[in-house]
């Protein structure tokens, strides 16, 4: 959420970075609302000093025996009395009203983010690996993995509808090999504190993170009225929610496994066949707290965390940074890895990673103390997937296939497979 201080402040600075997003200027309304608001708000101090300073009057007009002046206080009192609740009431309305404006803002881009429209406008910043050179010709990971009998979807289908997998065997193995691997990988040489966290969230959590109240049609909601998270960005960002923290004790690194449950929400027909756009799929997630001088530097790291798991799988990828118009509601600034996949002949997304600056911070009401002044400053806030794990476990049987249709596992991945080094047709 941003800072209707800074607002008032920099109106043609948000509406220029609302244009730079292609969003319609809003400074204006914003501000009407908050002098609203504002004004509200006095009116209801002036109301409460006066009846205060009338009360007093009263004291004085008694001890004075002048009744009839401390009648006319008196009735003032109480008329201040009857009304006042009705100006506190619409101050109340007021502040929630601007308060759900304000939530419906998007981030401010950083300054070296590309303006453009769409992916089509994203910038490349570099890539790693090399591409599978060999002659056989190249299947979709649903081509493949039915092949060998360890995917699954038409069961999925009759147990859960569209958009689920089953797998088995072999590749279930797999997948939770790579789990596994990416975990040890952030914990023991990224620095990242494994977290197990809950699956099902309050709204105030989902709000912190900016889900609420945009994105409330791509979640899932319980029958209690809790959420299953759709990244454990949520629950792990939420870990500072109310805090404030000491200077010294940042940055915070936290890393967890979690399966993530999305609506998709507006995505009919993209993607239907395969596993790469599921209601349900494991991720290994990145979240940082730090402070507003490191936040920057720390999103660097951060991307580098989750490009050192493809780099050890071996895979061939490219780091994009998204333009305005294609980067998160919460950004400041993204970029998104996309590894190759030979059966599409085209890249795809494995991760994202974003720093939020203080937007997500404000909503969670998360701060720290300044080393040197004590002063309280928002914490900012970073997210990335570190990675994507079916999508990862496509990425991995689409680049090892062998001719004979066999799936080579990857050298990283040996220790966790139980001395299994290939994957092959179900007997």
């Amino acid at each position: 959420m941003l800072d209707i201080k800074w607002i008032r402040e920099n109106p043609a600075a948000l509406d220029a970075a609302l244009m730079r997003r292609g969003a319609e200027p809003q400074a204006g309304a914003l501000v009407a609302l908050d002098e609203r608001r504002r004004a509200v708000i006095q009116k209801a101090q002036d109301m409460q000093s006066r009846r205060n300073a009338a009360s007093k009057e009263i004291g004085v007009a008694m001890g004075q025996k002048n009744t009839e002046l401390a009648e006319r206080l008196k009735a003032e009192v109480a008329e201040i009395k009857t009304s006042l609740p009705a100006a506190e009431e619409e101050e109340r309305r007021l502040s929630a009203e601007l308060a759900d404006a304000l939530s419906r803002i998007p981030n401010i881009p950083a300054d070296d983010v590309p303006d453009g429209k769409d992916e089509h406008d994203n910038i490349e910043v570099r890539r790693a690996g090399r591409k599978p050179d060999w002659s056989h010709k190249p299947l979709e990971h649903f081509e493949i993995g039915e092949a060998l009998g360890w995917m699954d979807f038409e069961g999925a289908a009759k147990i859960a509808g569209s958009r689920f997998t089953i797998l088995k065997g072999q590749l279930a193995r797999l997948e939770r090999a790579l789990g596994q691997f990416m975990l040890d990988t952030h914990s023991q040489e990224h620095g990242y504190l494994e977290v197990q966290p809950p699956l099902m969230v309050r709204d105030e959590a989902v709000y912190g993170t900016a889900q609420l109240p945009k994105f409330a049609e791509d979640l899932f909601r319980t029958t209690d009225d809790r959420w299953l998270i759709p990244t454990a960005e949520v629950p792990l960002t939420n870990l500072v929610r109310e805090e404030i923290l000491e200077h010294d004790q940042l940055p915070l690194r936290f890393t967890a496994l979690t399966p993530c449950f999305r609506s998709e929400a507006g995505s009919a027909g993209r993607d239907t066949r395969g596993m790469l756009r599921q209601h349900q799929f494991d991720k290994v997630e990145l979240v940082s707290i730090t402070d507003a001088a490191s936040s920057k530097a720390e999103h660097e790291r951060m991307t580098e965390c989750a490009e050192a798991v493809l780099k050890k799988l071996g895979l061939h990828f490219r780091t994009m940074t998204l333009c305005t118009g294609d980067m998160g509601f919460g950004s400041q600034k993204t970029y998104d890895i996309e590894v190759w996949l030979p059966g599409q002949d085209t890249y795809r997304e494995i991760s994202s990673c974003s720093v939020c600056g203080d937007f997500q911070a404000r909503r969670m009401n998360a701060r720290y103390r300044e080393r040197d002044t004590r002063a309280i400053r928002f914490a900012h806030t970073l997210n990335g997937s570190g990675v994507a794990v079916g999508r990862a476990l496509i990425a991995v049987v689409e680049n090892y296939l062998e001719a004979d249709g066999s799936v080579t596992i990857p050298d990283v991945l040996l220790p966790y497979m139980g001395g299994l080094k290939k994957i092959e047709k179900a007997g």
